[in-house]
């Protein structure tokens, strides 16, 4: 009975990842070992899950992810990867809920996701979720915001 609701369960949320709501059509069929296709299913499930996650940075850090630098020229020539400089503006996917004071009153932060922001050349720490690259910077940091 515990199988079945899993299963019920991953067959209910797994619709948008196909190779997930494929291996729970196999979990229907009668089999022996039906308890351990639950179990790989959910944890393929759950690692899928935590692989999409949010990351939501702490105090007064800002995740963003930096604009791709241009591989074409405005007349159509494009550019090899060498000769492409690191662009130096990006958009805030998260923001931490603001740094503390020594009192402990929380400094509300002045960036908000979705702002266009300009990044120093150097500094931050790159995170990579999945195949996208952020980079996570302290409020500090940020050079400005555009308008």
């Amino acid at each position: 009975a515990n199988a079945a609701a899993v299963a019920a369960f991953i067959a209910a949320t797994a619709a948008p990842w196909p190779p997930v709501a494929a291996m729970v059509a196999t979990l229907h069929a009668p089999s022996p070992n039906a308890h351990r296709a639950t179990s790989v299913a959910a944890s393929c499930f759950l690692f899928t899950q935590s692989a999409l996650k949010a990351l939501i940075p702490l105090a007064d850090r800002v995740l963003v992810k930096r604009v791709v630098a241009a591989s074409q020229t405005a007349g159509g020539i494009f550019l090899p990867d060498a000769a492409t400089t690191k662009v130096n503006e990006g958009e805030v996917v998260s923001v931490g809920p603001g740094a503390r004071t020594t009192a402990g009153d929380l400094i509300p932060m002045s960036l908000m996701t979705g702002d266009k922001v300009l990044l120093p050349e150097y500094g931050g720490n790159t995170v990579k979720m999945g195949d996208e690259e952020f980079n996570l910077f302290r409020e500090a940091e940020i050079l400005g915001k555009f308008e």
